[in-house]
């Protein structure tokens, strides 16, 4: 599988990025047999369990542009590196706490060309940025990984979900939504893309704009 695969879900894609999302497939066989990115057997379905698994994320939701996203845990960069190539009007930062990774990740970034991503060495629960929404991908339980977060979201809003996180996930995700207090929506990828893969895939919304702020938008729209 290659472009071929994401071409056919974003038809759109412009000739720049088209020859982004090409080039990812030479760049990360090369980089992973030095650094261990991704699983070795899953190079060879790299546009699909990595590349378009990412994208799903842009099905849920079109991110206006000036939006910033935090991507955290990104690993080889994903979701971060794709979304970054489809959404060029969007901002991401990617962070994680493999220095090593991070290098491989600033280098991939630069080597397409990708001139809205910056990728930063740093742990999530020490980072101290703020964006609209985090992403992530199997990184930690929700309840766990949404204290390390709150201290990241902006309380202004200016996208059509309100701001918070977007998690991909996998499995029976019952139990772990049903523990956090926060609005939690799951999306089922197989409903997105119809590749065996994506069966158990899902994507996890949580909205965690501050309880303040929510309040006052729902007094609004009562008035």
């Amino acid at each position: 599988m290659s472009i071929s695969l994401i071409q056919s879900y974003f038809p759109e894609l412009s000739p720049k990025q088209i020859e982004q999302f090409d080039a990812l497939g030479d760049v990360y066989s090369d980089w992973n047999s030095k650094v261990n990115l991704i699983s070795r057997k899953d190079v060879e379905h790299l546009y699909e369990r990595h590349i378009l698994h990412s994208l799903a994320i842009a099905k849920a939701i079109r991110f206006t542009p000036g939006t910033e996203v935090l991507d955290v845990g990104t690993g080889g960069g994903f979701p971060g590196i794709p979304l970054a190539i489809l959404l060029p009007e969007v901002k991401f930062t990617l962070i994680d706490s493999m220095a090593k990774k991070i290098k491989v990740v600033d280098f991939v970034g630069k080597a397409i060309e990708l001139e809205n991503m910056v990728a930063e060495h740093a742990r999530a629960g020490e980072f101290k940025g703020q964006f609209d929404f985090v992403t992530s991908r199997a990184v930690a339980p929700l309840n766990k990984f949404i204290p390390w977060l709150r201290k990241n979201i902006k309380t202004e809003m200016q996208n059509g979900m309100p701001n918070g996180l977007f998690a991909l996930k996998g499995g029976d995700l019952t139990e772990e939504m049903a523990s956090i207090p926060n609005h939690c929506d799951e999306f089922k990828l197989s409903d997105f893309f119809k590749e065996e893969f994506f069966e158990t895939k899902k994507l996890i919304y949580v909205n965690l704009t501050p309880k303040e702020i929510r309040s006052k938008k729902s007094n609004r729209k009562k008035v």
